[in-house]
């Protein structure tokens, strides 16, 4: 069979440059689901960093910490949601999606962490990416989450903190302290007992 060669050449690319492209292409896709590439801790590079196989964990010290940007988005289930309503608490914003299989690796510690601190002034709120709402609720009903999820399907809310802190991966979590500043990052999968220590930190600060 030639036909993959042809449209090759009508492209004006070569076949192997064609490859190329598309293999590239899939280390993206699988990066972007996997925890990828640890970005730069930016904006302050003094972070305390702690790097894992696939994943990193960053606490990001107060004084030089970005104000999370003011993000007005809709749940999942059609409720208005602002982040900046929610100063005074600490917010794990943790962004997924039902397709990605860390993800759902991780969604048993996160409900677990919701329900460990729910008597504290954490809120946990979920960020839906690229996802089908029936997929996602269906992700939420099984791993029993029982905090809201914003419905980012055009990634807004993902390119709202671009210039901040980005998440950099599917899935990424942000802590922002109670003052809505970003506290932490977790690029990749989070586990319970990082997480919580991460929680529990920022709790612990003065506002």
């Amino acid at each position: 069979m030639t036909r993959p060669h042809s449209s090759a050449r009508r492209s004006g690319r070569p076949a192997h440059a064609v490859r190329a492209l598309l293999a590239g292409s899939a280390v993206l896709v699988l990066s972007a689901c996997e925890g990828g590439a640890i970005g730069a801790n930016t904006p302050v590079s003094s972070g305390q960093s702690f790097v894992g196989a696939s994943y990193s964990s960053t606490y990001f010290s107060p004084g030089s910490r970005p104000m999370a940007p003011d993000i007005h988005a809709k749940t999942l289930t059609g409720q208005k949601f602002s982040l900046a309503a929610e100063r005074g608490d600490v917010v794990v914003l943790n962004f997924w999606g039902s397709w990605c299989s860390p993800c759902r690796r991780e969604a048993p510690a996160l409900a677990a962490l919701a329900t460990y601190f729910r008597k504290d002034p954490v809120r946990f709120v979920g960020d839906n990416v690229l996802d089908y709402t029936a997929a996602a609720l269906a992700f939420e009903r099984q791993f029993n989450v029982g905090y809201p999820s914003l419905n980012d399907q055009s990634e807004q809310v993902v390119l709202a903190f671009h210039s901040t802190v980005p998440p950099n991966a599917i899935p990424s979590t942000l802590v922002i302290d109670r003052t809505g500043h970003i506290a932490a990052r977790v690029v990749g999968e989070a586990s319970f007992q990082g997480l919580r220590a991460l929680i529990l930190k920022i709790l612990a600060e003065k506002s």
